[in-house]
């Protein structure tokens, strides 16, 4: 009995010794005001020459990079462990993450698309290509996951959202959206185009797979209902879940569970 015991001991002190690293990232850049926060979350356990898929995780309006492991979903670097991935947690400030026409410090779709992924396939061990390169967030950074997705699918071929807010029309006086794009009334064309729903005609379908979810007590509900017809219409494969929840972390912390998994799927469908 002893001997069992002693055994299930080492066990558990080995599984708890193997935990990923979360690296702090200063970046700057002529892009947004630097310099720009990341954090980089990396197995342990990477075997020598080995690389890995990654998962771009986009926060909320009012959020920030820490908030994913302090708030939303703290198995974070389990959960990297577990799958053998890569997570890279931007900071993506309130800019919905569009290139902003009125601030030129902030235009975070090109630092994302053009500087932040050449970073981390620099300096980390990625499998530097679309297929095994994911992105998904959570309400503002749901609707950013879709949105750089389906305007860079050359970059992410994987994409996700959590309680996005993935049609911005319905909002425009809402989460300081007016302070980049100016004001509705007189730029209306701007703000159609900076809606994820009007992007969608930009997929060609099976050009990236896509899943997103929404609570039906979520006040994103609604348009992501109208995402998930669009799509339809346009024939573009994905999975929309509808399931009871809000526009909550403990919703966003189950959500993302299923989003790994399902990114774990295509990225081994990759490899084959």
């Amino acid at each position: 009995m002893k001997r069992i015991l002693f055994s299930l001991l080492l066990l558990c002190a080995l599984t708890a010794a193997r935990a990923a690293r979360v690296d702090t990232l200063s970046i700057r850049t002529f892009l947004l005001e630097s310099p720009e926060e990341v954090l980089v979350i990396v197995p342990d356990s990477i075997e020598s020459g080995k690389r890995l898929p990654v998962v771009y995780l986009l926060h909320g309006h009012g959020g920030a990079p820490r908030h994913w492991l302090e708030v939303t979903q703290p198995r974070l670097p389990e959960l990297a462990e577990q799958y053998g991935m890569i997570f890279v947690l931007p900071d993506g400030h309130n800019s919905w993450y569009f290139d902003s026409p009125v601030d030129d410090k902030m235009q975070m779709e090109t630092f994302i698309t053009d500087e932040l992924v050449k970073y981390i396939d620099k300096n980390y061990p990625t499998l530097a290509d679309a297929r095994h390169r994911a992105v998904t967030g959570l309400s503002m950074g749901g609707h950013g996951s879709l949105y750089l997705a389906s305007r860079h699918p050359d970059i992410f071929g994987n994409a996700g959202s959590m309680s996005g807010g993935v049609d911005i029309l319905p909002f425009t006086e809402r989460w300081n959206i007016k302070d980049y794009l100016g004001d509705y009334n007189q730029y209306p064309q701007r703000w159609a185009e900076a809606s994820v729903i009007n992007n969608v005609e930009r997929l060609k379908p099976g050009e990236v797979n896509i899943i997103f979810d929404c609570g039906v007590d979520d006040f994103f509900a609604k348009v992501n209902d109208r995402l998930h017809e669009t799509l339809r219409v346009a024939k573009i494969p994905h999975d929309y879940i509808s399931r009871p929840g809000g526009h909550s972390h403990a919703y966003w912390a189950n959500a993302l569970l299923y989003h790994l998994l399902y990114f774990d799927s295509k990225f081994k469908a990759a490899d084959r």
